[in-house]
């Protein structure tokens, strides 16, 4: 049977390719290390989870409105006036099943053939694997390492058509764990004003940053930003809630609509219990996610030196998110690889190593590392690299 056209565009995910290897070596008996995870290795935080218990036991096991419960909605409205003095109102809001859900029922929403969204390169792979499903083109800006991985307004400008409909910032960014500054954000914004593009801003990596850094969301810049952007947010990274399938959008009342609308011809709603353990996610201390920050932190301090000493390997410091992006190219040359692809595959051959290469992010010379594991699982995995490097050095 002929599949749909829709889905025959679109690209297998590296991410998922390069587990799936790892796993099917570790299910063989090799001590495969994994360092392709895009999730905290943390538990889910226990009053979380007992608020979800709780909710069960109190029969809160039906269907609730396709938009997401009042409940929580409100405390996302709490959350944006906290953290970003944003006010929203409850018809502003929309509860997804995940971040990623949100994004794609935006571009359902959002997107004619042949509307164009303009995505920065390195860029998180399902970017433009959802403008695609939704009959749009990305049209991809090569954000340049110089540049900390980051678009610049004369690069926008540039990449705006007639046909531009939106444009992407991911801040902290995955795969490169870079940060827009306020400065970068308001000359961006203002283009985005000018050419009347929407701004879908993706900050599910917002609480974890390091160092001096801090975040800012281009919405808190003005009122008229505010207008032009949807945020794209959940509890996923920030809490330790990936499988529970928690995200949601903010911004525009008629976009938010359209996008309900969808939501209740697709989801139904997202999961009841899910969104009560949410409801305590962001009513209840704030401590286990400053303590997961305070983590991911010391490991990146303490196995980012130890990265840039390996042969043939460059890497900028991350600011955010808990990825390590370092160019591999020059590692790849002196091992007598043709790319860094093949580099990272012979790498979880040899060594069962598991990295994913940055061809899937838009940036074929670097690799991602997730520093979401063990210290010592960490420390380990670079001793194998620098040991596969110096072992197969033909220079």
């Amino acid at each position: 049977m002929k599949l749909a056209n829709r889905v025959s565009a679109l690209t297998p995910s590296s991410t998922l390719a390069i587990t799936a290897k790892a796993k099917e070596l570790k299910a063989a008996g090799h001590d495969v290390i994994g360092l392709g995870a895009g999730e905290p290795d943390f538990n889910t935080p226990q009053h979380i989870i007992d608020a979800a218990v709780h909710s069960m036991n109190a029969g809160q096991t039906k269907y609730t409105p396709a938009g997401g419960l009042a409940e929580l909605k409100k405390e996302i409205i709490g959350k944006f006036q906290q953290d970003q003095n944003l006010a929203y109102k409850p018809g502003e809001i929309i509860v997804c099943t995940g971040a990623k859900h949100a994004l794609y029922t935006l571009f359902q929403v959002l997107l004619n053939k042949g509307d164009e969204v303009i995505i920065p390169a390195p860029y998180w792979v399902s970017y433009p694997e959802q403008v695609k499903l939704a009959d749009g083109v990305p049209v991809y800006v090569n954000a340049l390492e110089e540049n900390q991985f980051k678009m610049t307004p004369d690069q926008l400008k540039a990449a705006i058509t007639d046909k531009t409909k939106a444009v992407i910032i991911n801040s902290p960014s995955n795969p490169t764990g870079m940060l827009y500054s306020k400065e970068e954000l308001e000359e961006l914004g203002s283009i985005c004003l000018q050419e009347n593009v929407l701004i879908v801003s993706d900050e599910i990596y917002e609480k974890l940053i390091y160092g001096e850094n801090t975040h800012v969301s281009i919405a808190e810049i003005s009122e008229e930003l505010k207008q032009q952007t949807i945020i794209i947010n959940g509890v996923s990274k920030s809490h330790s809630m990936t499988g529970w399938r928690i995200g949601y959008a903010a911004g525009n009342e008629q976009i938010i609509k359209a996008m309900t609308n969808l939501a209740s011809h697709s989801t139904s709603n997202p999961t009841s219990i899910a969104q009560y353990a949410s409801i305590a996610a962001y009513a209840g201390s704030q401590e286990p996610v400053e303590e997961m920050r305070k983590a991911f932190e010391e490991r990146l301090n303490i196995i980012y030196d130890k990265l840039v000493s390996i042969p043939g390997i460059t890497c900028l410091k991350p600011q955010g998110a808990f990825y390590l992006f370092p160019n591999a190219k020059q590692a790849a040359e002196i091992t007598g690889f043709a790319n860094v692809d093949d580099f990272v595959e012979a790498l979880l051959e040899k060594e069962k190593v598991a990295i994913v290469p940055g061809s899937g992010f838009g940036a074929p010379e670097n690799v991602r590392l997730s520093y979401a594991t063990s210290l010592h699982t960490l420390e380990e995995a670079l001793v194998r690299i620098d040991r596969f490097v110096k072992e197969n050095s033909v220079h």
